[in-house]
């Protein structure tokens, strides 16, 4: 009996995880594999890219995980420089491009996996896309954008448009080549995914770090210079000059095959999936990572959540179902960390905003803490801050600002959101304690203390 053929479109984190995990169910002798990467490479870290692109990962390679070497070794034909460009649905086959020398081949498959993963957002404005802007989406992109940085040398001026994740993280590493940074953000206060009251700590943090913050700065147009090349970044109000301009705007799904294709998408443009990770509605085809949209379980909404350890786990969990196995994914609650310089930045489950979209009635509470025993060396300060539903104590979402030891406190409140825990409940959590590691109550536990008394207060 000839071997099934499977076919994985995207060479990174839901892609090879797949592929890898499949292997492990099936020899080469019952599943051959192929994957294409459009780029050069496959299975690396991109949330790494900013701090290599900061200097604190001194090689490209620390981010590489396996080699296409290394995948060929397990008898996994990982095809980088190669792009597909069309599904065939009704043929079960997909049409891949050499980018090298442009030569066409279509390649049929049994089971397909679509990792495509996601796009650097552009501003729809002119210039954006001039020589000296930069997406930071790929290993690729890493590369060229540490170029441009060596081009222009230490010194220079940099303007990232947006103050979300990678918009802070890559602040923070143009500050540390040297650069003059500013950023540029069109919402009322940086860090969309906080309250604007936490976004407000994370742009005073920014300031006190040289990092110039402009919020409510919708840009309306790159200026190029006689070469071609982008010189300054323009909002209504006014103009920034820059050597470089770095977009932090955000990503969405890369879905434009699977809309060609006729494949369900969600409202935000990713992939719809089953728990097991399949394509709705197509028993052959799986899809994961940044191109597919996920159940938020504190909402009950489909979100879409671009984050490398859900790329990951889609990744184990499709290559077991690919394999013969079996797993599921049962959904997310929005738990991210990020930090710019010594600044922690945590958030899990809802914003206010969010419940508020999905017709939730809560309260919240603020507080002000210390990562250590208060008079433990080194304790600094944090700000958690606790949404309950009103009636019910059920914990909606906890946001973190703080320095060191403070963002890695959210495990606590995504384990309880998962679980569906009461803020009461948690109070009870016994958690570990000693003054070099936090205050007798974990600001988590404080915070939900002060949750229990708003939500009685509610009635």
């Amino acid at each position: 009996m000839a071997a099934e053929r499977l076919v994985v479109v995207g060479g990174d984190a839901a892609g090879m995880s797949a592929a890898s995990q499949a292997r492990r169910f099936k020899g080469p002798d019952e599943l051959e594999i192929v994957a294409f990467e459009r780029g050069h490479f496959g299975s690396y870290s991109a949330c790494g890219i900013p701090y290599w692109v900061g200097g604190q990962v001194g090689e490209r390679a620390e981010l590489i995980a396996r080699t296409p070497a290394e995948h060929r070794e397990r008898a996994i034909d990982l095809r980088t420089r190669t792009e597909v460009t069309e599904i065939d649905l009704a043929g079960g086959r997909v049409l891949s491009r050499d980018l090298e020398s442009g030569a066409e081949e279509w390649t049929g498959y049994d089971k397909l996996v679509l990792a495509t993963g996601a796009r650097p957002v552009r501003p729809p404005v002119p210039g954006i896309d001039a020589p000296g802007v930069y997406g930071v989406q790929t290993l690729d992109d890493g590369q060229a954008l540490l170029d441009g940085l060596s081009a222009v040398g230490g010194g220079g001026r940099a303007v990232v448009v947006g103050a979300g994740y990678i918009g802070v993280e890559m602040a923070e590493a143009l500050l540390n080549r040297g650069f003059a940074v500013t950023v540029l953000n069109r919402g009322e206060q940086p860090m969309s995914t906080l309250d604007p009251d936490m976004g407000r700590l994370v742009h005073t943090a920014m300031d006190g770090l040289g990092i110039v913050t402009v919020n409510g700065a919708g840009v309306t147009g790159v200026r190029t210079g006689a070469d071609g090349r982008a010189v300054a970044v323009a909002t209504r109000d006014a103009e920034y000059p820059a050597d470089v301009v770095v977009l932090g705007t955000g990503v969405e799904p890369e879905t434009g095959l699977a809309r060609a294709a006729g494949l369900p998408l969600g409202v935000y443009g990713g992939l719809l999936t089953d728990l097991s990770m399949r394509v709705r509605g197509r028993e052959e085809i799986w899809a994961g990572g940044d191109c597919v949209e996920v159940l938020d379980l504190v909402s009950g909404r489909e979100r879409h959540v671009p984050l490398g350890t859900h790329a990951n786990k889609h990744g184990q969990v499709i290559g077991a179902n690919v394999g013969g196995g079996y797993g599921t994914f049962p959904g997310v609650v929005g738990t991210a960390v990020s930090k710019v310089c010594d600044l922690e930045i945590a958030r899990t489950g809802l914003r206010e905003r969010d419940a508020a979209e999905v017709g939730l009635r809560y309260v919240t509470v603020t507080i002000e803490s210390t990562s250590r025993a208060g008079y433990y060396p080194s304790a600094a300060p944090m700000t958690v801050k606790m949404l309950a539903e009103r009636r019910t104590g059920r914990l909606l979402g906890v946001q973190i600002v703080g320095r060191e030891g403070a963002a890695k406190r959210v495990d606590v409140a995504a384990v309880a959101l998962t679980a569906g825990m009461t803020v009461e409940a948690m109070t009870a959590l016994d958690l570990g304690y000693a003054p070099p590691f936090s205050p007798v109550w974990d600001p988590v536990l404080v915070a939900a203390r002060k949750a229990v008394s708003a939500v009685r207060a509610a009635g």
